[in-house]
Parts: C-alpha cells; sequence; structure tokens
C-alpha cells in the first residue's frame, strides 16, 4: 500500500515538474519573441555561476524598468494574467498554477536594472530557449543586500566568488558597491574566513582601498543625523529603530 503511495506520489511530482517546464518554456518562446530585452536570474544563474543545483520553485527574469509594462501588456494579449505585485521591484506572470517573478529592481530600490547588465549579460540556453543571464557582478550585486533574518544571501555571493572571483569585473562591482563599502568589505572578510586558501581570489588594491576606507572613517567626525541603514539590508527586523528609537531611515540609490 505504501509503496503505491509513494509511486503515486511521484508520478504527481514529475506531472507537476513537466507542466511547470511547459510553461517555462512557453514564457521563453514568447518573449523571445516579442523582442524586449530580458535576462535570467535566481537559481538559474546560480547554477551556470557556481554548479549549486536547487530546486527551482520559479523563473526570476529581470528587466529594465522601462520595460516592464510592455512586457506584462504582451503577455496579458496572450491570454496569461498579470499581477503588479511591488511597484518598487516586482510584477509577475501567471498562468493557472504557474508563474514567473519580472524584476526591474530591488525592494531597497538600490540595485536598478540598467543598461550596462545587458552590456555584460552572458548568453545561456534554457529548456532549448536562448536566455541571457544576469551577470555575476550584477547578481553578487543584489544578493549583498540580503540579509533578512528569514533569507540570507551570503553564502550565494561566497560560492560566485570562489568560482568566478578570477573573471569578476572587479571595477565594476566597486563602482556598484562604493557608497556602500561597508557591505562589500564584511562580505569579502566573511570570504576569506571561509576560504582562507583562497583569499587571494580578492585582488589587493580591492581589499586595501577598504581597509583604508575602514581606518579613515574614524578620522572623520561622526554623522551628525541619527540614521539607520538597517532597512536597506533587512526590511522588518530594523523597523523598532524607526518606530521606538527614532532613528532616521533612508533607502537612497546608488549609481
Amino acid at each position: 500500500m505504501k509503496n503505491k503511495e509513494s509511486e503515486a506520489s511521484m508520478q504527481q511530482a514529475e506531472e507537476k515538474e513537466a507542466a511547470a517546464e511547459l510553461f517555462y518554456r512557453e514564457v521563453l518562446q514568447l518573449l523571445n519573441e516579442s523582442k524586449i530585452p530580458y535576462m535570467l536570474g535566481g537559481g538559474f544563474a546560480l547554477r551556470h555561476y557556481t554548479g549549486i543545483v536547487r530546486d527551482i520553485k520559479d523563473l526570476d527574469l529581470f528587466c529594465k524598468g522601462g520595460d516592464y509594462p510592455r512586457i506584462m501588456k504582451f503577455f496579458a494579449g496572450h491570454g496569461f494574467e498579470t499581477e503588479m505585485t511591488d511597484v518598487r521591484w516586482l510584477a509577475k506572470i501567471v498562468k493557472e498554477d504557474h508563474f514567473v517573478d519580472l524584476i526591474f529592481n530591488t525592494v531597497n530600490n538600490i540595485c536598478n536594472v540598467d543598461n550596462v547588465w545587458f552590456e555584460h549579460a552572458p548568453d545561456s540556453e534554457l529548456f532549448g530557449m536562448p536566455v541571457k543571464l544576469i551577470p555575476a557582478e550584477e547578481m553578487i550585486w543584489c544578493k549583498i543586500y540580503v540579509q533578512n533574518r528569514e533569507r540570507y544571501d551570503g553564502s550565494d555571493v561566497n560560492h560566485t566568488i570562489l568560482k568566478q572571483g578570477h573573471n569578476l569585473d572587479w571595477k565594476r562591482l566597486w563602482n556598484r558597491m562604493e557608497q556602500h563599502w561597508h557591505l562589500l568589505f564584511a562580505q569579502i572578510l566573511s570570504f576569506q574566513f571561509v576560504y582562507p586558501t583562497e583569499r587571494d581570489i580578492i585582488p589587493r588594491w580591492m581589499y586595501d582601498r577598504l581597509l583604508e576606507l575602514a581606518t579613515t572613517q574614524y578620522e572623520l567626525p561622526a554623522p551628525v543625523e541619527r540614521v539607520c541603514l538597517g532597512p536597506i539590508i533587512d526590511q522588518t527586523q530594523y523597523g523598532v529603530d524607526v518606530r521606538e528609537w527614532a532613528y532616521k531611515v533612508t533607502t537612497m540609490r546608488t549609481v
């Protein structure tokens, strides 16, 4: 009896996976036909850059902020449901029990998808469809800010640095992260702790620059405004700082 139930459960799982694959293939085919630029991120991009395989529950598609309304309109015209989930960064394309995320920014309004992403997006293939992937540098940029209590992407960043560090455009990553250099320094120190034998993957100029900033900050006057930047990396756990402790908060976007 248990064997039959197990076989039935496996069959249902396989059917569900096959249905999801058909849906993803249809979405990618239509997107390619639309000629609207997009890139693939999420678990598929992580697999490409690190070799780590995870169960994929949805598809993360990245596009520019000016293009997501066009994509939503295009799919609505092909019988799909669309959802403006969060006007700051996220929409969805839905069909029955399946959906894809349409991402054009991050919830903290920092990692805005721009033309530079597309200039460095490598070509790949998924379900027989040609796709472009988000660049490794921009993937790191986005993931460094994901430090929620419920989800922390630091290990993804460390694995990406480990596997792609010698190929990364560190100057471009620095340009993305310069304003929030503390987070980049913390991540690099984490990487060197996790992989002490691979510390030299981090360019020496980068480490020296970050170390200089960390040292010279104590030579500067303390900030006048009592600001908490915590909500940039966790939008819930730092609420008490604003509500009860009178800290000001900002989600200022970087270049």
